[in-house]
């Protein structure tokens, strides 16, 4: 499915680039409440198809988002409490994932049931993802370490890599490679199967999100300042550097879309962003709706995807799915 921007042609024109990074809209095409008073997590599957919310009234739910339909909701083994943190959607929407920072569980969306839980005892889970196929997880935790487990056979790989707490990780859809971030101003991306490291990044500050492209070209790495990178993997050199004006700037999501040609992310107050990959320029941006009754009026943007060919879809801590248009 290929993004078709009218504006792309403005990046001609050195007068226009300033007011197409400068475009926003506030008002979302439509609106669905996922959680009533708001959401702990959220996540959209790549397609736009799904979401999956954890809250604290509604536990785990997941949502049929072209029919507006909740399909399930589950819980973990302690229902009195939700500590559910994070929640995921495998690339070929088969399976969800749920983490706590003690525990997962993986769900399979076809027939609702669980799959397994799974305890994590010697360090709190600081980032979860898992494979296309629900095969593979891979977590980072506070000590440190990353570990990637085959759910199939039980082998667990251990990486203990970086020397503070591990602050975000990335899969390959088929499992085989891993991305990581953490406090120690360091990622590191690496074969899952020989656990041999492919290249590492060094950077002045602490990683706060890591991202792979699904074709397995780029590596998005950011730093909890301004230093937002783009990697290309097949050739290990840098290929593009975010460019805004904040002086710091640190994002709750990140997604490359259409073929990698585009990112987008999103961030604690509001903000989603669409930027070029090849540039690095913010093409547009949104801001989403906070809850009424919040104080201050803000809002984390969990999770974006591209919705059809020029729309993009997200979930917030407002608990709300909302669509946009795509000038």
């Amino acid at each position: 499915m290929l993004l078709k921007l009218p504006f792309k042609l403005l990046f001609l024109l050195s007068s226009l680039i300033f007011l197409t990074a400068c475009s926003q809209s506030d008002t979302p095409l439509h609106q669905y409440e996922h959680a009533v008073e708001g959401a702990f997590a959220a996540e959209i599957s790549q397609n736009g198809d799904y979401s999956i919310t954890s809250s604290i009234h509604h536990g785990l739910s997941f949502w049929d988002n072209r029919n507006n339909k909740l399909l399930y909701q589950w819980q973990h083994h302690n229902a009195e409490s939700n500590d559910i943190y994070i929640v995921r959607i495998s690339a070929n929407n088969s399976f969800a994932l749920s983490a706590s920072r003690s525990e997962f569980a993986i769900w399979n969306i076809k027939t609702g049931k669980n799959v397994g839980f799974y305890q994590v005892s010697d360090s709190a889970i600081r980032d979860i993802r898992l494979s296309a196929n629900g095969r593979y997880v891979l977590y980072g935790q506070v000590n440190g370490k990353v570990v990637h487990i085959d759910l199939k056979t039980g082998r667990r790989l251990e990486m203990p890599i970086h020397s503070e707490k591990v602050n975000s990780v990335d899969l390959s859809a088929n499992g085989l490679y891993a991305l990581s971030g953490g406090n120690d101003h360091r990622a590191f991306l690496w074969n899952t199967q020989t656990a041999q490291i492919i290249q590492e990044f060094n950077f002045k500050n602490r990683i706060s999100m890591v991202k792979l492209e699904d074709q397995g070209r780029f590596a998005f790495v950011a730093d909890n300042q301004k230093a937002s990178q783009i990697w290309n993997i097949e050739t290990g050199e840098l290929h593009s550097t975010l460019i805004y004006k904040a002086r710091q700037s640190i994002f709750s999501s990140v997604r490359f879309i259409d073929e990698g040609k585009y990112l987008l992310t999103g961030n604690g107050t509001k903000t989603v962003r669409l930027w070029e990959v090849d540039s690095g320029l913010s093409v547009q941006n949104w801001t989403v709706t906070p809850r009424k009754a919040t104080r201050p009026k803000t809002a984390v943007v969990y999770s974006a995807t591209l919705w059809d060919s020029d729309k993009i879809a997200t979930e917030s801590s407002a608990g709300l799915l909302e669509v946009w248009q795509i000038n």
